[in-house]
């Protein structure tokens, strides 16, 4: 009997929330990432999020907090695939030695050119951020999320062995969540005409939602913010909108809109709404979290090309 008393003990204990003090320290890149390590983490993690609510991924400039940050980090989650340009020079110069979490590896990524979709899971894993040619928002296809999601949980067991049920009980409730998401995305899709499936976006962040659901979209804007948009490439969605009837076109949470609000102006779209691309809301948005964001992404398209 002291003995399965001890065990009961042993459980509960182990079942509590961890002090603060006793928290594995991750750092997520950006605020998607951090959402994701949260859901898998649980009471087990404290949580910094480098690039915070609508802020840039792409062009980010790290502050002396973010080193510090890293320095103390047990685990550091990068999207990799060339998304954050700046991540390498930081790492360098925080000294810290936290392993770091490429958190998409094994996907299958998209080119960045034409859409052509490769089996990166190696070279995502080597922690490349220098492929210019590879889509980095892999995150837009909800069955990626969930690779994210098991590529995060394998490295909070690793790092903490102890909380392994806990991270594993987390993400099989957090994978069930993102199951019901991507067939709640594809019914809404299903709502809208084939002939209706075109919008416009401000940069090329939804290649990966395009591949998963079967709606195409054309960006004046490169796959990073940083790529400049040329008179040309303008001129070039202009016309496409007209011959191709295209109805809406879209804002972005990290865009500027002007750029959209001319483009509409000259054509006669209407602007369907913003859509969340790169990065979350704060909590009083309308996508402070990772699911938050896909069902208000679909529900605005839907909403604008369901007619």
């Amino acid at each position: 009997m002291i003995r399965i008393a001890v065990v009961v003990v042993s459980l509960l204990i182990g079942a509590l929330p961890a002090r603060a003090q006793d928290r594995i320290g991750v750092v997520a890149s950006f605020s998607i990432l951090g959402d994701f390590v949260r859901n898998v983490g649980g009471d087990r993690v404290a949580v910094a999020t480098l690039v915070g609510p609508s802020g840039d991924a792409h062009v980010y400039t790290p502050s002396p907090r973010d080193a510090k940050q890293v320095a103390d980090a047990r685990l550091l989650v990068v999207n990799g695939l060339g998304l954050e340009g700046w991540l390498p020079r930081l790492v360098q110069s925080s000294g810290g030695k936290a392993t770091i979490v490429t958190a998409t590896k094994g996907i299958k990524t998209l080119d960045a050119d034409d859409g052509d979709s490769h089996d990166h899971g190696k070279a995502a894993g080597k922690h490349d951020h220098g492929d210019e040619h590879t889509d980095p928002h892999a995150w837009q296809s909800v069955l990626n999320a969930k690779i994210y999601v098991a590529n995060i949980r394998d490295a909070l067991i690793a790092a903490d062995p102890a909380g392994e049920a806990v991270y594993r009980a987390n993400a099989e409730a957090y994978l069930g969540k993102l199951d019901a998401l991507d067939r709640e995305v594809r019914d809404q899709a299903a709502k809208i005409p084939a002939a209706s499936r075109k919008v416009i976006s401000s940069h090329d962040a939804f290649g990966y939602f395009a591949d998963a659901y079967g709606i195409a979209f054309i960006a004046p804007q490169g796959v990073s913010t940083e790529s400049e948009v040329s008179a040309r490439d303008v001129a070039r969605i202009i016309t496409q909108i007209r011959t191709s009837k295209i109805p809406a076109v879209f804002l972005e949470n990290i865009s500027d809109p002007r750029l959209i609000q001319r483009i509409a102006a000259e054509t006669g779209a209407k602007i369907g709404g913003t859509l969340y691309s790169d990065s979350l809301t704060a909590e009083n948005g309308d996508a402070p979290t990772y699911i938050d964001m896909v069902r208000h992404n679909i529900r605005t398209l839907t909403s604008a090309l369901a007619h």
